[in-house]
């Protein structure tokens, strides 16, 4: 079996094979240096802090293919200035192989304008500085919304809520001063509903009711009557009703003076005055009794104030005990019995009439 191996016709077999197969990875390298450019290598040029124009012409002239991508907005740079690239200047890289470039945009990105219309000043200043943007100029105008945004503005220019801005814009804000108090009602008589409801509005006022003769709601109908009427002084904010007809004023006479008995009430001044006077409140006197000591107090004895009230004195005795004894009157007569005296009476309340 060894010796069949060995013979000379499996010995050429193998050689061929490996010849074979030696020739076909030589050809398969071969192919792929041609293929791949292998050792043509060109080395990257160094764009850096040039503009985008410079460095495509430059990549364009050494044959690279080139992609440009902007990053974040950099003050500090130029506008379209390159700000880096991959791979790295003075790397080596097969022609064709694209380069990206990162260059800094024209401006700040864009940016979406809050809803901040009839909202709280307070509230506008911090929404629009979370979404960068910055708030330049305040004005206030009459307003019934104090302290409310009524209007943006952009370089003089009325933006709406939604649209773009570069990020870091100015934007001004018209905020409401609130309405002014005792402000005269405009006459709207003879006008057309349409031309009352433009004045009132330029005025700061409310339309309220607006009732038609016919019932149609047309606002070419003649104001004939309103409420509060013309040169009344009001608050700004404060409703004007409208009545309006096909008819001039003139014509709705009768329904003019229905309307003043009803709005119009006339109060006569010619009565006097009425004259109130204050009532004084009764306060119920109040009585002190005195304390009473029943230890201080002296008993007073009857014949002495019987004699008193006769005009006899009473003259007294000491016997031998050492006690005084009243003397008897010398005319015999008996000493009158004495009259217990009256306690003193409590006043009665006076009745006030009013």
């Amino acid at each position: 079996m060894l010796k069949s191996l060995f013979h000379w016709k499996v010995l050429v077999n193998l050689v061929l094979a490996a010849v074979i197969f030696i020739g076909l990875v030589w050809l398969t390298f071969r192919w792929l240096e041609l293929h791949t450019n292998h050792g043509k290598e060109i080395p990257v040029p160094n764009v850096m802090n040039k503009s985008v124009h410079e460095a495509i012409k430059t990549l364009d002239d050494q044959g690279l293919e080139y992609k440009v991508d902007s990053g974040t907005f950099d003050p500090k740079y130029k506008p379209f200035q390159v700000l880096n690239m991959f791979p790295k200047p003075g790397s080596r890289v097969k022609n064709g192989r694209i380069i990206e470039v990162r260059v800094n945009p024209r401006t700040w990105g864009k940016v979406t304008i809050p809803d901040i219309l009839d909202r709280y000043k307070g509230l506008a200043f911090r929404r629009l500085e979370q979404v960068g943007l910055k708030v330049g100029d305040t004005i206030f105008e009459p307003s019934i919304q104090r302290d409310a945004v009524i209007r943006m503005l952009h370089n003089g220019i009325a933006i709406k809520p939604g649209s773009q801005l570069p990020r870091f814009s100015t934007i001004d804000l018209v905020i409401g001063a609130g309405p002014k108090r005792n402000i005269a009602i405009p006459n709207l008589v003879g006008l057309t509903v349409a031309q009352a409801k433009a004045i009132v509005a330029n005025n700061l006022f409310e339309i309220g009711l607006v009732e038609y003769d016919d019932g149609k709601g047309d606002d070419t109908d003649i104001v004939y009557y309103q409420d509060p009427a013309g040169g009344d002084l009001r608050d700004q904010g404060m409703q004007v009703d409208l009545w309006a007809s096909k008819k001039t004023p003139a014509e709705m006479t009768a329904k003019i003076s229905q309307l003043n008995s009803m709005y119009r009430v006339k109060i006569d001044t010619t009565l006097p005055p009425v004259r109130y006077e204050e009532v004084p409140v009764y306060q119920e006197p109040k009585f002190e009794t005195p304390d009473k000591d029943p230890v201080d107090q002296k008993p007073v004895a009857p014949a002495a104030t019987a004699n008193t009230t006769s005009g006899n004195p009473v003259k007294k005795s000491v016997n031998s005990s050492g006690t005084a004894t009243p003397k008897t009157n010398p005319t015999g007569e008996k000493p009158a019995a004495s009259v217990p005296a009256k306690s003193a009476e409590k006043p009665k309340a006076k009745k006030v009439v009013e």
